[in-house]
């Protein structure tokens, strides 16, 4: 059975359709990129898996689970986390609470035992320190815990950014362009990190790209994206020699 199932799945906007009969199954481990040109549809995809859209037509499941109807945060319960192209951080909260923050739905106390600080509370709020602590000394974050993400350069930002997705223990992890806006070098630094990352963690991990260094050099398999459909499909050699992709990116200079 496939992690993730995603079966004949279109998304209208009023009269603009969005995406056409997408269909994609994920397995357990496995790395994946979804590459096109802007406006291709990527990004809805990621949006309806993660709850942010719910599905004109088609089915999502989810480790056996159909995840349509459900919100961002239950999808994220059920083991799929993500980044996204623009990073969202909480800038006024420190690197450690945005991480802290995003286990709250983990917690497993009530409110009395948060105004009583019962045992229960207790033990949770140490479980999330302890995770927390951890996602930032595997990412070499630890120096900037009291530092608002604000301040950081965009290169870091990153790291927390994906520091916060880990901390939530996903089988699925989604990237979106994790390597937009960031320098030569930083993107070097990506390209170990995510590789540690999948390596590392044994999850899933499907990313949005347009940086081609990045997705060759990550990706097991390659899925694209154009006008809202899928035109071709393979291991990046094979997408690298189609000349479907070929002649769609040509003009881009994507490959």
């Amino acid at each position: 059975m496939a992690l993730l199932a995603v079966h004949n799945l279109t998304q209208r906007f009023g009269g603009l359709q969005a995406l056409t009969d997408f269909n994609i199954s994920i397995a357990d481990r496995e790395f994946v990129g979804l590459i096109g040109p802007n406006g291709a549809g990527k990004t809805t995809v990621f949006n309806l898996v993660s709850g942010f859209y719910e599905p004109t037509e088609g089915s999502i499941t989810f480790d056996g689970v159909p995840t349509r109807g459900l919100k961002p945060h239950s999808v994220t319960a059920l083991g799929i986390a993500r980044t996204f192209q623009n990073i969202r951080l909480w800038n006024n909260m420190s690197v450690l609470d945005n991480i802290r923050l995003a286990r709250h739905h983990w917690l497993g106390y009530s409110l009395w035992d948060a105004l009583l600080r019962t045992r229960r509370f207790g033990d949770a709020e140490a479980g999330v320190d302890k995770t927390s602590w951890e996602m930032l000394e595997l990412m070499e974050l630890e120096a900037y815990a009291g530092e608002f993400p604000k301040n950081l350069p965009y290169g870091l930002q990153r790291r927390v950014e994906l520091a916060r997705a880990l901390s939530v223990k996903p089988r699925l992890l989604l990237l979106d362009e994790p390597a937009a806006g960031l320098n030569s070098a930083d993107v070097d630094g990506l390209i170990r990190v995510v590789d540690w990352i999948y390596s590392e963690f044994g999850i899933s991990i499907w990313m949005i790209e347009h940086q081609m260094k990045v997705v060759m050099a990550l990706c097991e398999r390659i899925v694209v994206l154009n006008f809202g459909r899928i035109i071709a499909e393979g291991s990046p050699g094979q997408i690298q020699a189609d000349p479907g992709v070929i002649g769609a990116y040509l003009g881009d200079g994507m490959l």
